[in-house]
């Protein structure tokens, strides 16, 4: 009988652990990974708009803590004419789910299909992992 009891206790506490992670995780950091690939005909002067209109989103929309941008430059080749990278920070998943309907990321989406430079992207969103 004492055997059961402590098989079921550390059940439990195994269950609470892995609840109390994933409550945590629901309220870390989170990173939103954009990678574009541009038009070949996309100008340096759009290409420019676009990077400043989505920096300006930290500012507009709450949640965004940090705002990194860099273009490819890994000598491997394997970017598939991916270039430009765009790293958006927010507080938590909450911040993120806000973000992605929020009026001001909508109007970033209309810029893109106004200057039409875009010819593709993918996103990857992430906790960091410790």
């Amino acid at each position: 009988m004492k055997k059961i009891s402590i098989a079921l206790s550390l059940i439990l506490a195994l269950t609470a652990s892995s609840f109390i992670i994933h409550m945590q995780q629901q309220e870390e950091t989170l990173k939103h990974v954009v990678v574009f690939k541009y038009k070949e005909n996309a100008s340096k002067a759009d290409i420019k708009k676009v990077t400043d209109a989505f920096r300006a989103l930290q500012d507009k929309i709450p949640g965004i803590t940090d705002f990194e941008y860099g273009i490819n430059n890994s000598p491997e080749g394997k970017n598939m004419g991916f270039t430009h990278v765009y790293t958006l920070t927010f507080e938590n998943a909450a911040a993120r789910d806000t973000y992605l309907p929020h009026p001001e990321h909508k109007k970033f989406g209309e810029l893109l299909g106004t200057l039409g430079v875009l010819e593709d992207a993918f996103v990857v969103d992430y906790h960091p992992a410790e």
